[in-house]
């Protein structure tokens, strides 16, 4: 059985700002804190895969100015191989302008896709190789969607499993969906996607009977304090949250695909692969920021002998 996973998605450098409350427009709110950082949901989620014991590659576009720097410089400190990232001189690395709420730890973000939205054919035909030595890739929306749609195309000619994290909410083609094993969204997603309200076991149950019918195998939802919704076409199921106080949420879904991708890679059930999941995202959001808050695979294993 293969064990290798790759990640292929978006880097952008997060530009993260703390204050006591999120401004309103017109309104200028005086800071707490101000944190510059790698990021984007591929980096964000590979890392968090990396950390928890995964053979995982990560695919993502970049110049080599400043901001691609801090991704390539995070890969060499966190030991991850950089061999299939894409280098560009065409397009500036992209980046996000995070604005987190030190009370709530809610959050609102920008993103400025940049070197993400020219990912070509040649780039991605140049991953064949490790496409068909993986069991899993893992998707988001955040790079242009006929990458994704390529990569999609030659996982299905290589027998790897397509996970699609579909976040940020992009429309999507049936086609698509058709050459996709597994879906991760979140309520919000999940009823942009399929035009359900999901906000309950139930409603989740006919989202996810609406991905199943476009021929996807496994929906998993992600539902915040509710916990996840899994169904798999024999089992449907709402696992409960972790209940933890969050210091910052911004990540947390991050943490939750890439824990689940690295306890798919090494054979954990879906449902133990959940637990796992829901224990790497529970540790992420009680620290600030998001590739530095993926918690390594002691702490998650800790986590879950005490819960």
């Amino acid at each position: 059985m293969k064990s290798k996973v790759t990640v292929f998605g978006s880097y952008v450098v997060d530009l993260m700002a703390r204050a006591p409350h999120l401004p309103v427009p017109a309104e200028t709110v005086r800071g707490s804190m101000f944190k510059m950082g790698p990021g984007g949901k591929g980096f964000n989620q590979c890392v968090a895969a990396h950390k928890a014991g995964a053979d995982v590659v990560m695919v993502a576009k970049l110049k080599e100015d400043p901001f691609g720097m801090i991704a390539l410089n995070t890969m060499d400190e966190l030991g991850m191989p950089k061999d299939y990232m894409i280098l560009t001189e065409e397009t500036d690395t992209g980046a996000a302008v995070i604005l987190v709420d030190e009370q709530t730890g809610q959050n609102e973000i920008i993103i400025t896709p940049a070197s993400n939205d020219t990912i070509t054919a040649e780039d991605v035909d140049r991953l064949e190789d490790r496409i068909a030595e993986s069991e899993y890739i893992l998707l988001q929306l955040e790079v242009n969607q006929d990458a994704n749609e390529r990569v999609a195309d030659l996982a299905v000619k290589h027998g790897c499993k397509v996970i699609v994290n579909t976040a940020p909410y992009s429309p999507i083609s049936d086609e698509f969906l058709s050459n996709v094993y597994m879906v991760t969204p979140n309520e919000v997603e999940a009823e942009s996607l399929t035009g359900i309200p999901v906000v309950d076991e139930a409603s989740a149950k006919r989202a996810a009977a609406y991905f199943r019918e476009k021929g996807v195998k496994v929906v998993v939802i992600t539902m915040g304090k509710l916990g996840v919704f899994i169904s798999d076409g024999s089992r449907e199921e709402l696992v409960p949250a972790f209940s933890v106080k969050a210091v910052d949420t911004t990540g947390a879904g991050d943490a939750f695909n890439g824990g689940l991708l690295a306890a798919l890679s090494e054979g954990k059930d879906l449902w133990e692969g959940a637990r796992f999941a829901q224990a790497l995202a529970a540790l992420s959001v009680q620290k600030i920021g998001t590739t530095p808050s993926m918690p390594t695979r002691e702490e998650i294993d800790a986590f879950l002998e005490q819960h």
